[in-house]
């Protein structure tokens, strides 16, 4: 491949100055305003970029005290992600991906509204913290497009099956849920730091026939109060209502595997052995209760025989057919455009009414049940609805499912974007030049 074009960027040479310069130095001739680090396909990265990158992950780290390896090692890699970002500034060129000053302008905002301020103070607020709000602004475009990009290229390609949901639900059932408490009691019986292996033998068989006891039914607070060496002991062993973030690791493992009642064998931890009982189980997390509607609807396009006046008069002419007793049902299925409701007699089943355009939600929030809306129109043409039924429903397991989709969803877009970056990086041509 023939390499690219290469420009350097020099301060201008005076007509009067040219005549001496081919016998002086370089630097008498002109001053060297940047240099390139890189060519990427048909675009460079300059050394000033590497420069300002590399000073402010320097900075970063120092606010965060993190060490950092050799300045050779970091430099490399600054390059080597700001090269990644050229050739992902070139796809999305390519392929005409742009973001309009009014998309960032509502990204901006988004930003000063999360920091408490408008979008006007937003330039004076960067100034403080030494930033030149232009170049911010273009970070900011440059963060869209690669989005924008990355959407297109992988994550619209992703798909998360319900097995994978089932199996992300199960691994979490496996680790305490933070929005569950746990009342749990315990029964330490100590051993010494130096333990001898007698004392250990000792201790083992004291808490074996402890937990006997506790299994056969004995009260576990009694047990709890004659045995335990643990501060609790007087209070019959109880540790009160934990969350699942605040059990230690060694007792979530072995309450995890109990039931409300149950108590688990001697669990051996550097202060001894211990006997655990949970005594209940509590979900904190809200229950979330959402409205459902269940309508039906007969929908008609416009076309270049059909105008709006048309179609409009053509759902009037049903809507008076079903109120004179025609089937509505019937009616859709042999007039509703919609491919996904005509062949259910325009049945599109139980929705959150958020689900619909505003204009279709407006209607249907209005109707009684049964009753038949006038024709209604949205971006999707006309439509004649009726309401065939109202409910609340529990969506909390429903919203854990699209939780955790999303969580499964986001751990392959992490795996499918660096992928992805590698393939652009591995099929493009790059000559570095310092």
């Amino acid at each position: 491949m023939l390499e690219p074009a290469v420009l350097c960027v020099l301060l201008p040479l005076w007509a009067a100055g040219v005549a001496h310069a081919q016998t002086r130095d370089l630097t008498t001739r002109g001053v060297p305003l940047d240099r390139i680090a890189a060519i990427a396909n048909d675009g460079v990265v300059l050394a000033s970029e590497v420069d300002d990158e590399l000073a402010q992950v320097i900075e970063n780290a120092k606010g965060q005290k993190s060490e950092l390896p050799a300045e050779n090692v970091l430099r490399h890699q600054v390059l080597e992600q700001l090269i990644v970002q050229e050739l992902e500034m070139q796809e999305a060129v390519h392929d005409g991906i742009k973001v309009s000053d009014e998309q960032l302008n509502d990204a901006l905002l988004e930003i000063a509204q999360r920091n408490k301020m408008t979008l006007s103070q937003l330039p004076d607020a960067l100034a403080q913290q030494g930033i030149d709000y232009t170049s911010y602004r273009e970070g900011i475009r440059r963060s869209l497009i690669f989005r924008l990009l990355r959407e297109r290229d992988v994550l619209k390609h992703i798909s998360v099956t319900s097995r994978e949901v089932d199996q992300y639900l199960a691994d979490q059932a496996k680790h305490p849920s933070e929005s569950s408490e746990y009342n749990v009691s315990h029964i330490l019986i100590a051993v010494p730091e130096n333990a001898t292996p007698a004392q250990l033998e000792q201790a083992a068989q004291h808490a074996q026939d402890v937990y006997q006891h506790a299994k056969s039914g004995e009260d576990f607070a009694k047990l709890a109060i004659a045995n335990s060496n643990s501060d609790t002991a007087l209070q019959g062993g109880s540790l009160g209502w934990l969350k699942g973030t605040e059990l230690p690791t060694f007792l979530s493992d072995a309450i995890l595997k109990l039931k409300p009642g149950e108590v688990s064998a001697p669990l051996r931890a550097p202060n001894g052995y211990n006997i655990i009982k949970l005594d209940g189980v509590r979900d904190t997390g809200e229950k979330v209760v959402v409205d459902q509607v269940h309508v039906r609807q007969i929908l008609m396009r416009t076309n270049d025989l059909q105008d709006d006046a048309t179609v409009k008069g053509k759902l009037e002419n049903l809507r008076g057919q079903i109120l004179h007793g025609q089937d509505f049902g019937a009616l859709a299925q042999a007039n509703s455009q919609d491919p996904g409701s005509a062949g259910d007699g325009g049945d599109l089943g139980w929705e959150n009414p958020d689900a619909f355009p505003p204009e279709f939600k407006k209607e249907v929030e209005s109707l009684k049940i049964g009753e038949i809306s006038e024709p209604i129109h949205t971006q999707y043409g006309w439509h004649l609805v009726q309401v065939l039924g109202r409910r609340r429903v529990d969506s909390t397991n429903e919203l854990k499912r699209e939780h955790a989709a999303e969580e499964v969803r986001a751990s392959k877009a992490e795996e499918q974007t660096e992928l992805w970056l590698r393939r652009l990086r591995d099929e493009a041509y790059v000559q570095y030049k310092m």
